[in-house]
């Protein structure tokens, strides 16, 4: 069992999916984007058919899933964010579907885009953006300033550099996880190729996959609000 080969072999596994000669030069979309558009694709056309003539009185099956699909969602996002974040639930439920999507999409023989490290970091810096700006709508940009010098001017250094830590670790606690949860149904295929792999399936594929998209978005919400606090 040669788990710094199959380490390897998912690393550096070339990621292009779609190469284009341009002019002298070249032009590469890698797997993970032809996998991330097709999940937004994929969600953006089952709201739509979920919303599709949508009405106020005597409303359908397709809509009262809808709403208790959008009122689930928000009643988590809006949990993890307290009163002041409320604003940012939405916002917050969007990240939760996509990563959720993306970390699922291994069961249909995808490989997740959140096992490229480029996707994760963008997720994360996406995130880190949202809680300084949250802080400088609630604060104002001077007190969002001071907030670095608190509780003593002494600690500002560490308080920029958890600035610069949060979205690296948001980054790798998505990456690693989703990598890790591979890695090991790899390996079980290797041991017991036959019914194990597919029991474990249900917990790595899909109850661990749900459960990273949790704690991202559950990490962004707490950052906000000690940000708006």
């Amino acid at each position: 069992m040669d788990i710094g080969g199959l380490l390897e072999e998912l690393l550096l596994e070339d990621k292009v999916m779609i190469h284009f000669d341009f002019m002298n030069g070249f032009f590469d979309i890698n797997k993970s984007v032809v996998v991330t558009w097709g999940v937004i694709i994929v969600i953006t056309l089952f709201l739509m058919f979920l919303t599709n003539n949508m009405k106020v009185h005597d409303i359908g099956t397709k809509q009262l899933l809808a709403e208790m699909i959008v009122d689930g969602l928000r009643s988590i996002t809006g949990g993890m964010l307290g009163e002041e974040g409320y604003m940012y639930r939405d916002y917050m439920a969007a990240v939760l579907v996509f990563i959720g999507a993306s970390n699922l999409v291994g069961l249909f023989g995808f490989t997740p885009a959140t096992m490229d490290l480029n996707v994760t970091l963008a997720l994360a810096l996406t995130s880190i953006v949202l809680v300084e700006a949250a802080g400088i709508i609630h604060k104002g940009f001077g007190k969002w300033l001071k907030s670095f010098a608190q509780p003593m001017a002494i600690v500002t250094p560490m308080n920029i550099l958890e600035l610069a830590i949060r979205p690296l670790s948001l980054c790798m606690r998505l990456f690693g996880n989703v990598i890790g949860a591979t890695v090991i149904m790899e390996l079980l295929k290797m041991v017991v190729p036959v019914a194990i792999p597919a029991a474990f399936s249900v917990y790595f594929d899909i109850f661990d996959g749900l459960i990273q998209a949790y704690v991202f978005v559950f990490l962004t919400s707490l950052y906000i609000k000690e940000a708006i606090e």
